[in-house]
């Protein structure tokens, strides 16, 4: 027996040391891309120029709003503008490229879809097709060299610098070969992909920047710098953040053996997308999240919606026994406790609703449970369930 553990921590510590080699073996190998003359002739200029300007351009908004144009003061309408402009280009990321074309975690009628593509649309980047077919390769070769957005070549590069260099040769080839039947044959992306251009014109920045200036009379300079720059690029740099800070920062209680992680701020950030080492672990789910509604998922309860009129359907997820499973042969038990916590403040959250509706009804009864709640629950961090 002595001799069988002495072997089996051997075996133990020499596979430890061949990770950490391999490890070192591929930060070298990055290293020698990181010089100038890669770097110059791997450039794509015609995404890092326009790339250069629009991030100048939202600096300099920026500062000019936070130093200057008081002379011209903003109307309150367009400042809502800019986030309304703003969820719907999310939601159509999300909802739309994301979970359905992407993933096809649900199913959508033709209204839906047209729908969707318009709201794509609005965000201003490349095609349905061409998303779908590098978050197919992405979740297939995470962190490898054909995954686009590779975080293990530094935040930097997964967060924007892989939009603006060539695409590394396994990555092109990776993406020749992934399965793109299924949007081919959707009419709807593939009019988006013929006409994505003038598309992204139209929606993303003719019609957003000229409704403030038509509708309530704002003036062409903050209808451009809110619109072009400001809710343009900001929305690029948090929809960026999914592919930068949630493979790099933040807990994995589903996949422990996967970088993808757990963010809070990137699923405030997105409307939901930051449950990402749960998204890796079942990509297929279209909440994305086991807890939608506590993680900001705006797609999800926009997905809802139309499910309840009959527009989405075959609505895809895990049952509760196969994430358990999956938790606790792969996961971090140690967290999962964490989850259990987010249900039990839910529940008391919908508790609080109904007994704020019992109030209007009866302020003297409504009163009375609230300090027979408060005398029971004040030891609540030594008795609140899930204690595992």
């Amino acid at each position: 027996m002595s001799v069988t553990l002495v072997d089996a921590g051997a075996a133990a510590r020499d596979e430890t040391t061949v990770e950490k080699l391999c490890e070192e073996a591929y930060r070298e190998k990055i290293a020698e891309h990181w010089t100038w003359n890669y770097i110059w002739n791997n450039i794509k200029w015609s995404q890092f120029i326009p790339m250069v300007i629009l991030n100048v351009g939202l600096v300099g908004s920026l500062t000019m709003y936070a130093f200057g144009l008081h002379s011209i003061p903003i109307k309150p309408m367009t400042v809502a503008w800019i986030f309304i402009v703003g969820c719907g280009a999310f939601v159509g990321t999300t909802a739309g490229a994301h979970r359905l074309w992407s993933h096809r975690s649900y199913k959508a009628n033709l209204p839906l879809r047209i729908l969707l593509m318009f709201l794509y649309s609005v965000l201003g980047l490349y095609t349905i097709y061409d998303w779908a077919r590098d978050h197919r390769v992405h979740h297939k070769y995470v962190e490898t060299d054909a995954d686009p957005h590779n975080a293990k070549r530094g935040f930097w590069f997964s967060h924007m610098g892989w939009l603006c260099v060539h695409r590394h040769p396994e990555c092109l080839r990776r993406g020749r070969e992934v399965d793109m039947t299924d949007v081919r044959n959707d009419g709807v992306a593939m009019f988006q992909r013929k006409y994505g251009t003038i598309l992204n014109i139209i929606f993303c920045f003719t019609l957003p920047t000229i409704i403030p200036v038509i509708y309530w009379g704002e003036t062409v300079m903050h209808a451009v710098l809110t619109q072009v720059f400001i809710r343009y690029v900001l929305g690029a740099h948090c929809l960026w953040s999914i592919n930068s800070f949630a493979h790099l920062w933040g807990d994995r209680p589903y996949n422990r053996l996967i970088n993808p992680a757990e963010n809070m701020l990137v699923s405030v950030l997105t409307g939901g997308e930051g449950s990402h080492n749960y998204h890796h672990t079942f990509p297929w789910d279209y909440k994305a999240s086991e807890l939608p509604y506590i993680n900001f998922n705006a797609a999800t309860m926009f997905i809802d919606a139309f499910a309840q009129i009959g527009w989405a359907y075959d609505l895809r997820q895990p049952s509760p026994e196969l994430i358990d499973k999956i938790v606790h042969r792969i996961g971090k038990k140690s967290t999962v406790p964490v989850q259990h916590q987010q249900y039990w403040l839910f529940r008391h959250i919908s508790e609080l609703g109904s007994r704020l509706r019992l109030s209007l009804r009866s302020p003297k009864r409504f009163l009375g449970q609230i300090f027979m709640k408060v005398d029971r629950n004040f030891h609540f961090c030594e008795t609140r369930p899930h204690q595992q």
